[in-house]
């Protein structure tokens, strides 16, 4: 059970009225309402995850609840981010959420923090909240929430959602495993493409978010059996869920017995993630859209290689290019001369980069990586193509 105070803090009638299917419950009671009203939840991201955690938690009662974003709402998030609408769109994600978290329950205190979680300010940003829940979608976000909620002594709620499967566990409670003690090496940049690469379903981030609210609500009133040493694995198309047993590290280099982490790093450096330098010049494997697009009216001889799958060929396409998808693509390729000019495009560039260097690494001489992939297309090129 996490330790919190509850001296001086009440329910009024209206609130009795409101959580009367809480304390009705002999696990919750007025005493365990009181609890989730004295706590303090800090949602890192208001996006899928985010959205059903801070309806549901605001809803139960939960006293406080900080939200970290710096992200606007778009229109392809709205069919899974419930928290925000149609009108929203453009507005910022912790404004849009603050308003239906009001709507939902006046009783809650809402602070936002517009800003990108990072290693200057996650310890001073954490610092007083006794709960972390991770809403993130990167993984340079996920290992700076583990470590600080590590270095801080908060649990941490971690959560992840791609195309149809999700997971959770519960880390940083005494003698249970951190994220590190799970993956102890980040992938390498672009190995795992995200939900705007590899699509979701719109659903799966309620089913885990709920998931996530539920475990923070099981640790805030001491009850149940919390997912510490556990990792949750949902498949949505299967309808299966499966149950990894996790041990906490004791060589981990942040909750191990000698830790070697002992303060905030660069978890973009870490991840593989490094930021270019000011005076540094253009890549020499990238190219931009506007080049290739000169070069398809100079008529100039090049393969265009779209390497997305073919279900997203058939939502849009550049006339011209050739579909080799990189699920299959060591044998599409056979048919392209290694000696060809050859640039390669993807949604937005990160699965391009895994077949230019497969390329690279087999003898394909000159290979370019369409930088924004099709995305930057249809933004800087051609707007009649469709945005998905």
């Amino acid at each position: 059970m996490i330790d919190l105070n509850t001296e001086g803090t009440e329910l009024s009638q209206e609130e009795m009225l409101r959580y009367s299917r809480h304390v009705s419950l002999s696990e919750v009671g007025v005493e365990g309402q009181k609890r989730l009203k004295s706590a303090s939840i800090l949602l890192v991201g208001t996006g899928g995850l985010g959205s059903p955690l801070a309806m549901y938690l605001s809803a139960v009662g939960i006293g406080r609840l900080g939200l970290v974003d710096f992200d606007k709402v778009d229109a392809s998030n709205l069919h899974r981010q419930l928290i925000h609408g149609t009108k929203d769109v453009g507005r910022l994600k912790i404004e849009s959420a603050r308003e239906s978290i009001d709507d939902i329950n006046p009783h809650v205190q809402v602070d936002i923090y517009e800003t990108a979680l990072n290693s200057a300010n996650a310890l001073e940003i954490m610092n007083g909240y006794d709960l972390v829940i991770d809403g993130t979608d990167n993984f340079p976000t996920r290992y700076l929430v583990n470590d600080a909620c590590i270095l801080s002594g908060i649990p941490n709620v971690y959560g992840s959602i791609f195309r149809f499967e999700g997971q959770s566990s519960v880390f940083g409670m005494p003698d249970g495993p951190c994220y590190r003690c799970l993956f102890p090496q980040p992938p390498p940049p672009g190995a795992v493409p995200n939900c705007a690469e590899g699509g979701v379903i719109g659903v799966l981030p309620g089913i885990v978010g709920l998931i996530q609210a539920n475990e923070a609500i099981k640790l805030l009133l001491g009850q149940g059996d919390p997912l510490i040493g556990r990792l949750l694995l949902f498949d949505a198309l299967a309808m299966k869920f499966r149950e990894i047993k996790l041990k906490r590290d004791p060589k981990c280099p942040v909750c191990g017995d000698k830790p070697t982490v002992t303060e905030l790093i660069d978890y973009d450096q870490f991840c593989g993630f490094h930021a270019e330098e000011e005076d540094e010049g253009d890549n020499p494997l990238e190219i931009t859209v506007t080049e290739v697009k000169a070069r398809i009216d100079n008529g100039d001889d090049f393969v265009l290689i779209d390497c997305r799958e073919s279900h997203e060929y058939d939502i849009c396409k550049i006339e011209g290019s050739v579909l080799i998808p990189l699920s299959d693509y060591e044998a599409g390729i056979e048919a392209i001369d290694k000696s060809a000019d050859i640039v390669v495009h993807c949604k937005m560039g990160g699965r391009s980069a895994q077949a230019q260097a497969w390329m690279l690494q087999h003898g394909y001489e000159k290979v370019l990586n369409m930088t924004g992939g099709i995305t930057a297309w249809s933004q800087d090129v051609d707007s009649d193509v469709p945005v998905y």
